[in-house]
């Protein structure tokens, strides 16, 4: 079951500069960096009240951010959910046409679980489905 949103992924060029900005924006402090290797992407997570923005660079050309970025200005990238059980969440959105992008979950920044749902499936917008590791 889907329990609130998680976060909201923003495609960044420069994770330092885009920190700065955020930090005067939202009058707080980034809580949190982290490279996710797997993934070929820095993060950074600004905690907004029940919800936290991630901000995304690429660290190699060929990472999705990077991608991204090739074809789109610094942006919205993805929507996070949390969810209780992730592969139970994962095999009802199958079973309900959605595509997803990972037959298993994989593990993601801020020690989640993550599986994304194809932009195709959901209006045109990234979604991701992540469950904390305990």
């Amino acid at each position: 079951m889907i329990l609130r949103l998680e976060h909201i992924g923003i495609a960044v060029k420069s994770l330092e500069d885009s920190n700065t900005l955020f930090e005067k924006l939202l009058g707080i402090a980034p809580y949190k960096e982290e490279e996710v290797v797997s993934e070929h992407v820095k993060t950074s997570f600004l905690q907004t009240g029940e919800a936290k923005i991630e901000l995304l660079e690429a660290t190699h050309p060929d990472s999705a951010i990077a991608k991204y970025l090739e074809k789109k200005p610094e942006g919205l990238h993805h929507i996070a959910f949390e969810v209780d059980d992730i592969y139970a969440e994962m095999e009802r959105l199958r079973k309900e046409g959605f595509q997803l992008l990972n037959a298993e979950p994989k593990r993601g920044a801020d020690n989640k679980l993550v599986c994304f749902v194809h932009p195709r499936s959901a209006n045109g917008v990234l979604l991701e489905l992540c469950q904390t590791i305990v």
